[in-house]
């Protein structure tokens, strides 16, 4: 029960970093940062990566995981076309 609860914040916690992840990068395509947030975009892939290589994660938890993952993948793409047309190149 305790490792189904400690996947589940960790979930939770992913979760978040999309978020603000996504937030960091509005601003940035906004003008107010210099630079596109690439460290907290590869941190919170290695996040992601941790959480899919535990094989704790029961058949629920693998498929919030698939939605999260998903959902990073559209984000993903978008910043990537986002920095494409403004002719920056993502590293």
């Amino acid at each position: 029960m305790e490792e189904a609860a400690s996947v589940d914040q960790d979930l939770l916690r992913l979760e978040d970093a999309i978020r603000k992840l996504k937030i960091e990068f509005d601003i940035f395509f906004n003008g107010a940062a210099k630079r596109p947030p690439l460290e907290a975009r590869a941190r919170t892939e290695a996040q992601m990566k941790r959480i899919a290589d535990d094989r704790r994660l029961t058949y629920a938890q693998r498929y919030r995981l698939n939605a999260i993952v998903s959902r990073f993948t559209s984000y993903r793409e978008l910043w990537r076309r986002t920095l494409k047309a403004r002719g920056e190149e993502l590293i």
